[in-house]
């Protein structure tokens, strides 16, 4: 079964069909995964910097405030302990990170449900071309309109390339806008309507990277092909100076024979 959505225009028409990867849009949404990540990422969103006095931290209480006995009373050693009033405060909040080690297929594994949680609805819009000149919030709200999408709306933007549509959008309270890059479990949740383009929607660069891989390990082929060739070359370069030496050294042998027998006829004369 084929998974696709229409491409609409931002004046609400429509410019074909496109296939959705069923890897990321249509997986079975694991529920407690998402619960988790979303979980996690509020948690990391919290400041963590509440913080009260200990009795070492405040100011006063050095003196002791009677004396131990003969009072009647309970003995005291400084008017700052947590019973007494202006004290520090007994195990008391201090600064801390609330963020929670996540595994990061298990933040895949949300985003592609949420993602398929949304598709599955029909909740997923793709806009052929923004095409906007320049920022308008009454152009944004009219595409809202004009697509019928109520409810809260993320648009899911390129990075640097659709900062335009990026100020149409910032003033309406029902339209939240991210870079692709950006895109997360909680954010899809927290919408109705999750609206992507050509070059934003997730499955569309993979081909493309898997094809600038298999370029480049042709590269790398090659790379080791010549290196092989260069080898090879180093190889027989080094045989052909061993035999030069063979050849002098079969000379340098002959020489010292030829000059022996001269000195020995020389002898005999």
């Amino acid at each position: 079964m084929t998974l696709s959505v229409g491409v609409r225009t931002v004046d609400g028409g429509t410019a074909g069909a496109l296939s959705l990867d069923r890897a990321v849009f249509g997986i079975e949404p694991n529920v407690s995964c998402m619960h988790q990540v979303v979980t996690a990422q509020l948690a990391a969103a919290r400041a963590g910097t509440q913080s009260t006095k200990t009795r070492a931290e405040v100011s006063g209480g050095g003196k002791k405030p009677f004396k131990q006995k003969g009072t009647g009373r309970a003995r005291q050693g400084s008017t700052r302990a947590p019973h007494w009033s202006g004290g520090g405060v007994a195990l008391g909040p201090k600064p801390r990170s609330y963020r929670q080690k996540t595994p990061k297929k298990m933040v895949q594994l949300a985003l592609r449900s949420a993602l398929s949680d949304r598709a599955s609805s029909g909740n997923v819009v793709v806009i052929d071309e923004w095409g906007w000149d320049e920022p308008s919030t009454a152009a944004a709200r009219r595409f809202l309109a004009d697509l019928g999408l109520p409810g809260r709306v993320l648009v899911v933007l390129e990075r640097g390339a659709d900062e335009i549509v990026q100020k149409s959008f910032r003033n309406l309270a029902e339209a939240h806008t991210l870079v692709v890059g950006e895109l997360n479990a909680y954010d899809v949740l927290c919408s109705d309507w999750v609206v992507f383009s050509r070059r934003t929607l997730p499955g569309q660069a993979g081909d493309a990277e898997v094809a600038d891989t298999e370029v480049a390990d042709a590269e790398v082929a090659d790379t080791d092909v010549a290196d092989t060739d260069v080898a090879d070359t180093g190889v027989a370069g080094e045989g052909d100076a061993i035999a030069e030496m063979a050849d002098t050294a079969e000379g340098e042998a002959a020489d010292e024979a030829g000059d022996a027998g001269a000195d020995d006829a020389e002898e005999a004369e």
